[in-house]
């Protein structure tokens, strides 16, 4: 039976964020300002027949196919937001279920390291693929399941404060998110990444 597990709509891409999946993504990379569009299924392998769907009912462009042991994932992205829209409806229609039907976003931890030591620092930035955290500078970690919703926790922090995208892991079990800056900014990010999971509606995993 397949499992909607991410179905995670970004209306314009930060540049952080944009600038991050160009860093790690093997496909067509996004430009900022451009809508976006997260599915991530199980079993994994329906992805390649939904990626199949959505290019061909739309101009739409995929950053990321991928599929993993249990789960596969999807970016399409485009400048109209219309496209991306109709690409979901595209698949939510081959699958026969509706927007709602997805597993609803659950924050599984998150903290934030005030004035973080230089040793830290040096850790951190030795498995980062975005930019780097600093000595002094607080750091906001967030977990979530599914995992395609961090990126909508990462866009929407970055939409209400200046912070910088350290880290982010989108695929996988569970969604992780590194972001460092001043005390003021990470306090405000979090409460913009929280709040983003906890207004999607869906279904319990």
């Amino acid at each position: 039976m397949l499992s909607l597990r991410g179905y995670c709509y970004i209306d314009s891409l930060q540049p952080h964020l944009a600038s991050f999946i160009g860093t790690t993504a093997k496909g067509f990379l996004p430009v900022p300002g451009q809508a976006s569009l997260w599915i991530e299924t199980a079993p994994g392998m329906v992805i390649n027949t939904l990626t199949d769907v959505a290019l061909k009912a739309t101009d739409c462009m995929p950053a990321i196919q991928l599929v993993e042991r249990r789960y596969g994932a999807l970016e399409l992205h485009h400048d109209d937001k219309g496209q991306v829209l109709a690409a979901g409806q595209a698949i939510l229609d081959h699958v026969g279920l509706k927007e709602e039907e997805r597993v609803r976003p659950k924050v599984i931890s998150d903290q934030i390291i005030r004035s973080v030591e230089p040793y830290q620092t040096q850790l951190i930035n030795r498995i980062r693929y975005g930019q780097m955290i600093v000595p002094g500078e607080s750091l906001f970690i967030l977990e979530c399941e599914p995992a395609c919703y961090i990126t909508l926790a990462a866009n929407e922090a970055e939409k209400s404060a200046n912070v910088n995208l350290v880290e982010m892991r989108s695929i996988g079990a569970f969604g992780r998110l590194y972001m460092g800056g001043s005390e003021a900014e990470i306090d405000c990010a979090r409460e913009a990444a929280i709040a983003a999971l906890e207004s999607l509606k869906g279904v319990d995993a």
